[in-house]
């Protein structure tokens, strides 16, 4: 099930607010508010499995711990509250393909809301660059910004076993219009290319986060080969076609 509004933490508004001025809103803090209400809202959504308030909060929290390595703390913090504000996960066709996260949109989205809010034209365009950034999850290097937002978004790969399972549920749970031989193909294909890259954290910080995310992955990987398998022998034979001759 999604979670609402009153499933989120108190600090969530506080925190949004906090960040705002922090990048420079001019707008009464009334106004701030209603825009951040309107955010939580938006992650409340009842299709919202995984990416919902508890992601928001998560990812939050991981740009807390490697703040230190930011050169704008509160603008990475106001692109992880855009990152995923515009989702619909019927929308894709395929999972595999960037799954229900409208990046585009939600990066417009924070330009035009912290325009409205005060926030200076400069660090609107940073945030909205952040959160398009987050489309392959490949930031510069050298952009710690962007390094740091990446990381916090995938740390979920990192969680323990127990935590760890009740992703890939939720993650099941909203995609599951995807039929199941669909999905595992996708999933897989997901995993696969995430265990090819050199690494899958770009912060010093966020290395530490490496190791542990691998582990599950590779769990991961083969739990889905193994469901692969057996999905393909519990299918009927294929039909065969006369002969002609």
């Amino acid at each position: 099930m999604g979670v609402t509004t009153s499933d989120a933490p108190q600090w969530l508004l506080t925190s949004w607010t906090r960040s705002c001025k922090g990048a420079g809103a001019t707008a009464p803090t009334e106004e701030i508010l209603a825009v951040g209400e309107g955010l939580l809202e938006r992650w409340s959504q009842p299709d919202r499995h995984f990416h919902n308030l508890r992601h928001l909060a998560d990812v939050l929290g991981r740009v807390d711990e490697l703040a230190e390595e930011t050169h704008d703390a509160d603008v990475v913090r106001l692109a992880a509250w855009y990152h995923g504000a515009i989702f619909d996960a019927a929308r894709k066709a395929t999972y595999a393909n960037k799954g229900g996260e409208d990046t585009s949109a939600s990066a417009a989205l924070a330009f035009a809301q912290l325009s409205t809010l005060g926030v200076p034209e400069k660090a609107c365009r940073r945030v909205e660059f952040l959160v398009n950034a987050l489309v392959r999850h490949a930031p510069d290097p050298a952009d710690f910004d962007c390094a740091v937002l990446c990381d916090a978004d995938l740390a979920m790969l990192a969680a323990e076993p127990q935590r760890y399972k009740e992703y890939l549920k939720d993650v099941r749970d909203e995609y599951a219009h995807i039929p199941l031989a669909d999905y595992l193909r996708a999933r897989t294909t997901i995993i696969t290319k995430l265990l090819e890259r050199r690494s899958l954290f770009s912060s010093p910080l966020g290395a530490a986060w490496e190791e542990p995310a691998r582990q599950n992955l590779d769990a991961e990987l083969q739990r889905l080969r193994k469901e692969q398998k057996k999905l393909d022998a519990s299918a009927p034979p294929a039909l065969i076609a006369p002969s002609p001759y």
